[in-house]
């Protein structure tokens, strides 16, 4: 049976990341924009990862290993061929190896994987460091390319997404927190209150006011990573996960992935029509009909969610 919390909670991620991409309200409300874009909804992949990382606990042996490595790399290949009409020419070798746009998310689980599979065994405390340096090394990367402390090449370097969204400093982080949530069974010791969720993702929403407000980063520029993330993310998980109703369907999980997948698709599409009205509903209506096509197709096309 599955935990229909967690999987309702992955269609609400699937639309964060959506919303995310669509820059919401940034021309309406730009600041309310800016703590939502780069804020509220960057909670959505790092909680992904998290609920990745809490059933890998299961890939216990070598062969397993390889299965859930062969799914997520067929996935990864599918989708990339998929994308490649989208594919800038400079930039071919960079989205082969670390993912086009939203694809970044499969190739950098992929390689988190195998990281973990190998540090499995450490004590939860070497985990949990290694976690929290990687996750520092990311931030401190992201922060000085944000501020542009530097200038010329190195400044651009700092500023391009694979220097620290990648399978090091973002998959890992939040994959070996989920693998530590079950390793350590705390999903069964501790069972979160709605406020306390209310407040951690709080903490977020004012992270990204205080980079935008007090530090005064670029409004245009993205932020992938807040410390504020690593408090929030296995709350929003651990309450869901706590919630006990059960359901023996994988649809909406199916359909998170799927709205996930097909998202930029669609979007390019129905923004490059110029719609008069309406779009976002249109965008939205026809985003869920795709995305259950998708689902129904997956049940005779494997791997293709």
């Amino acid at each position: 049976m599955r935990n229909l919390a967690v999987d309702i909670l992955k269609i609400i991620l699937a639309f964060f990341v959506v919303f995310l991409h669509m820059h919401l309200l940034r021309d309406s409300y730009p600041s309310l924009s800016y703590v939502l874009v780069n804020g509220l909804f960057r909670i959505g992949v790092p909680v992904f990862l998290i609920i990745t990382g809490y059933y890998f606990y299961h890939v216990d042996d070598i062969n397993k290993l390889k299965k859930w490595l062969i799914r997520i790399f067929l996935l990864y290949a599918i989708w990339s061929i998929i994308y490649i009409p989208f594919w800038k020419e400079d930039k071919v070798f960079i989205n082969i190896l670390f993912g086009y746009h939203h694809l970044w998310y499969l190739i950098g689980t992929f390689f988190a994987g195998i990281i973990l599979f190998a540090l499995k065994n450490k004590s939860p405390q070497f985990l949990l460091l290694t976690i929290l340096f990687l996750f520092g090394c990311g931030y401190m990367i992201q922060m000085l390319g944000n501020l542009h402390y530097f200038t010329g090449e190195l400044d651009t370097t700092l500023n391009l997404f694979p220097s620290y969204r990648n399978f090091l400093f973002v998959c890992f982080p939040f994959l070996g927190i989920g693998f530590l949530i079950k390793k350590l069974n705390i999903d069964v010791k501790q069972k979160p209150s709605l406020l306390l969720v209310a407040g951690s993702v709080g903490l977020v929403v004012l992270e990204a006011f205080l980079n935008y407000k007090v530090i005064g980063l670029d409004k245009k520029e993205s932020i992938d990573l807040l410390i504020s993330l690593l408090i929030a993310c296995p709350i929003v998980f651990l309450y869901c996960k706590s919630i006990p109703v059960k359901t023996d369907s994988k649809i909406l999980a199916s359909i998170s992935t799927a709205i996930y997948l097909v998202h930029p698709l669609i979007m390019e599409w129905i923004f490059n029509l110029h719609l008069p009205s309406f779009e976002f509903v249109i965008f939205i209506t026809v985003l869920l009909i795709v995305s259950l096509i998708l689902v129904l197709i997956n049940r005779k096309i494997k791997y293709l969610l």
